[in-house]
């Protein structure tokens, strides 16, 4: 897979921001734009998995969200409360997920793009999903990947996750590192091999490019603020596909199967054994299933 190197636009969408991208395969491919969730920057899509959608013909757009990697930070905003926003005071929250909507859509502008597959991680797949709400003329097909809809009833964690985030906070690159992987390891796939090595680079790589616990707070606060997506998503109109892992504990498959049941004609397909991540012995069925959905929306665009 060649990549066009990674690539910063300006200005973009009503906030004006600057994006860090990359481009992947065939620009005159159907493209694909894949939203990154919480916390993580554009390589949490793994480059393996990149490859396996540009060798079905796609071509691939990741980037970094706001408050993540090398696209704009948000370091003059309020401090963000997370447990006072899910409590309802919302005074600490600088911006919602309609703002990484936004923002989405703005890259596509940047990129001289009418529109695109769009397919979202966790976070990014609620940001996906508000894109396909608010910016319907934008979203081709739409994927949403170990997402809910916002409901306080479904896609709610496991209490046992939460607990391997408390404790200290980490205070020097190793710590960060470990606690990260710590992480991965708890909150992945139990029903496939992990690489342990293969995570501590991507978290040491992620370190080194940004490392912004309060960015990572805002987006969570920006999460909570936005509320349910439950009836809005009934109007969705384009080819979906929702992925969930029937063992996700950080969002339990319940937001999978709420996601599916709302958007009409939605496909759904639960993966016995993944979490809250992507497994490399799922990437080929996949990215098959994401590329048949594609295939599918080029082939009948759909009236709005």
């Amino acid at each position: 897979m060649t990549a066009v190197s990674e690539q910063k636009a300006v200005d973009v969408g009503p906030s004006g921001i600057e994006v860090a991208y990359e481009r992947f395969g065939d620009p005159q491919a159907p493209p694909v734009l894949l939203v990154m969730g919480l916390a993580l920057q554009m390589h949490g899509w793994p480059d393996g998995f990149c490859a396996e959608l540009t060798g079905r013909g796609l071509q691939v757009i990741r980037f970094d969200n706001r408050d993540c990697g090398l696209s704009t930070h948000f370091h003059d905003a309020p401090v963000p409360d997370v447990v006072a926003a899910r409590r309802g005071d919302l005074s600490s929250v600088s911006y919602d997920l309609s703002d990484m909507a936004a923002d989405s859509v703005g890259l596509l502008d940047a990129l001289g793009l009418a529109g695109a597959h769009v397919a979202g991680m966790s976070l990014g797949g609620a940001v996906a999903q508000t894109m396909a709400i608010e910016h319907p003329g934008r979203v081709r097909s739409l994927t949403s990947l170990m997402s809910t809809t916002g409901a306080p009833g479904v896609g709610q964690p496991d209490a046992g996750v939460l607990g391997v985030l408390a404790g200290p906070p980490p205070t020097n690159r190793e710590e960060v590192i470990e606690r990260t992987v710590r992480a991965a390891l708890v909150m992945g796939s139990p029903g496939f091999a992990r690489d342990e090595t293969a995570l501590r680079e991507r978290a040491a790589r992620a370190f080194d490019r940004a490392y912004d616990p309060l960015g990572v707070a805002r987006q969570a606060v920006a999460a909570v603020a936005s509320g349910d997506r439950t009836a809005a998503l009934a109007g969705v109109r384009v080819p979906t596909l929702v992925v969930h892992g029937s063992d996700d504990p950080v969002c339990d498959v319940s937001g999978g199967r709420a996601t599916a049941a709302a958007v009409p004609g939605a496909e759904l397909a639960v993966f016995d054994g993944m979490g809250h991540d992507l497994p490399e012995a799922l990437w080929p069925e996949i990215a098959s299933r994401i590329a048949a959905l594609v295939g599918r929306a080029e082939r009948a665009p759909v009236s709005r």
